[in-house]
């Protein structure tokens, strides 16, 4: 199972390019699971993200198919071996999760025949980003070339989904200043031909908005066109 340098390279290879890729982030994450798997010889590989804001941590991505196992499901932190390891940002390797007491999801490890998993943070500048777990289908001890692997493959797979998260909080904001000039230059038009108060102008764009179920950019949208017919 000892994965090779050149596999190591070709799935660093894999997840650096996302990097600069138009994929959505549910894309990337299938994608790092995927390679993941392969190098690791993994029977299952799954990757939980850390909801700081509730101290959980929430099962984002797995290339297993069993729709019992790729559910949505939470473990708080602290909690379970996922929840071990981002709460001290250390790698745990089990023999076997079915004799682990603090290993959680023993039923459904039994049923889809799992047995030793190795569970490492994924960690950008020493924040946590989130859990990646390898599984194997029969017990095996770890190696220290298989955790350095996974250890590297979580971490250049954190830089990825952090850059993907900076890039669409980036975007969202862009499209807010965006709508945010459109719908005062609409309130301008409405004050000016219309003799309204700012207030009252702003309230006519949302009102529509809301009759009409557009959103208030297409409101201010028409309004601008409108108004640049006329001229």
């Amino acid at each position: 199972m000892r994965p090779t340098y050149a596999r190591r390279l070709k799935a660093l290879q894999e997840i650096s390019r996302t990097i600069v890729s138009d994929l959505y982030l549910d894309d990337i994450l299938r994608l790092i699971v995927t390679v993941t798997a392969e190098v690791m010889n993994s029977k299952i590989c799954s990757l939980w993200f850390l909801k700081e804001k509730d101290k959980v941590l929430k099962l984002r991505a797995t290339q297993a198919i069993d729709e019992e196992y790729i559910k949505e499901r939470t473990l708080e932190f602290g909690e379970g071996i996922v929840g071990i390891v981002a709460k001290q940002k250390k790698a745990m390797k089990i023999l076997n999760v079915l004799k682990e007491p603090k290993y959680k999801e023993k039923r459904l490890a039994k049923k889809l025949g799992l047995s030793s998993m190795l569970s490492v943070p994924m960690e950008v500048k020493g924040k946590l980003i989130g859990v990646i777990n390898s599984y194997t289908s029969t017990p095996h001890r770890f190696t220290k070339s298989e955790i350095e692997t996974l250890i590297t493959v979580a971490n250049q797979a954190a830089i990825v989904i952090e850059n993907t998260r900076l890039m669409v909080r980036t975007k969202v904001i862009q499209e807010e200043l965006e709508t945010r000039k459109v719908v005062e230059k609409a309130k301008g038009i409405l004050m000016k031909e219309g003799g309204l108060t700012e207030e009252d102008a702003f309230r006519r764009i949302q009102k529509k908005s809301m009759n009409s179920r557009k959103s208030m950019r297409e409101i201010a949208e028409a309004i601008i066109l409108s108004c640049e017919l006329r001229k």
